[in-house]
């Protein structure tokens, strides 16, 4: 692993698959009835976030906990960010106070790599999402998500998703889960469709390495998975389309379209969700529908990364066994 993560695209095969499997491993935590480790045990991280957020902000924070570490939660509201401070003089803050990782969330693309390589603090970055650009844990917890439903919880470990036919519906202009879910499910050797109004297809698209589509219909026949993403209003400057009513007829998921679907694909969501524009409440609610999943498998892959990111080269959970006499 390497010091920070700041890109889903940074990531080799076997870093993906190291931390889907270690991951594993996290969950079964979630199995006990203390479900904590003492392996983060004196860590302090700081979760700074300078853009709303409720799923990534309290899933990093449970799985910091879940370690042991000690946690900062930082808000840029209330903060002396809203008095004008630079991003450089917190960084350079959070420093003399010895942390030992940041997790951070920005409006501005590429703010994370900027903090791991500008020199202003010593402490590991994690990339929680920036501007239009990265969000690396979403990704790893949507793969982590797929595998577990199209290969199994115990005969995925070691295994990619090569071979699986991912297709990515909705805002893909404005959407950093759906850059970063094409550069990991591509490292995992997944085969992904991107579909979207023409308006809301980023410009370069065709250098990414996957296909793009204007017909949902006919790209959800042949998929193992579809995940629907929301229409980022709040980025948006301009009309993307003529209205909600359409964007929700061409390109939402409801029950008949989901009836479509090869009947072992799953539907997917990052959240937040907007029922009854890019999906109907009948699917959002249906057993194919890994939303809620999706929130729980995000602790156990945030766990695996700030552990092998902080932790060492031991193992991930420790298990006792009875000590013989000679041991003694």
């Amino acid at each position: 692993m390497q010091r920070h993560l700041i890109s889903a695209a940074d990531l080799t095969r076997d870093d993906a698959v190291l931390i889907l499997d270690t991951a594993e491993e996290m969950a079964r935590v979630a199995d006990r009835p203390i479900k904590k480790l003492p392996t983060l045990r004196g860590r302090t991280i700081v979760n700074l976030f300078f853009e709303d957020s409720t799923r990534t902000r309290i899933s990093f924070e449970a799985a910091e906990k879940r370690l042991s570490a000690d946690v900062i939660n930082f808000s840029a509201k209330g903060s002396s960010v809203s008095k004008g401070e630079s991003l450089k003089d917190t960084a350079q803050t959070l420093e003399a106070m010895g942390v030992d990782a940041v997790v951070i969330r920005h409006g501005a693309s590429g703010a994370p790599y900027r903090l791991a390589n500008s020199g202003w603090i010593d402490a590991a970055v994690i990339n929680a999402g920036d501007g239009t650009h990265q969000h690396p844990t979403q990704a790893l917890l949507d793969a982590f998500t797929m595998r577990r439903r199209l290969i199994g919880r115990d005969a995925g470990l070691g295994q990619d998703l090569s071979g699986r036919r991912i297709t990515i519906v909705g805002d893909l202009l404005h959407s950093r889960v759906a850059r970063s879910n094409v550069d990991l499910l591509h490292t995992l050797g997944a085969e992904v469709t991107l579909v979207a109004p023409p308006t809301l297809v980023p410009v370069g698209v065709e250098t990414w390495p996957c296909e793009v589509s204007y017909d949902l219909d006919g790209a959800l026949a042949k998929c193992d998975a579809v995940m629907m993403l929301r229409v980022q209003r709040e980025r948006m400057n301009a009309a993307f389309f003529p209205t909600e009513r359409e964007y929700s007829r061409r390109y939402g998921l409801d029950g008949d379209r989901m009836a479509r679907l090869p009947e072992h694909a799953i539907v997917m969501h990052p959240g937040p969700m907007v029922r009854g524009m890019e999906i109907t409440a009948e699917v959002a609610d249906s057993d194919r529908c890994t939303a809620v999943e999706q929130v729980a498998n995000g602790v156990s892959i945030r766990m695996a990364v700030l552990y092998l990111l902080l932790g060492g080269n031991e193992p991930a959970v420790t298990h006792t066994r009875p000590t013989g006499p000679e041991e003694k």
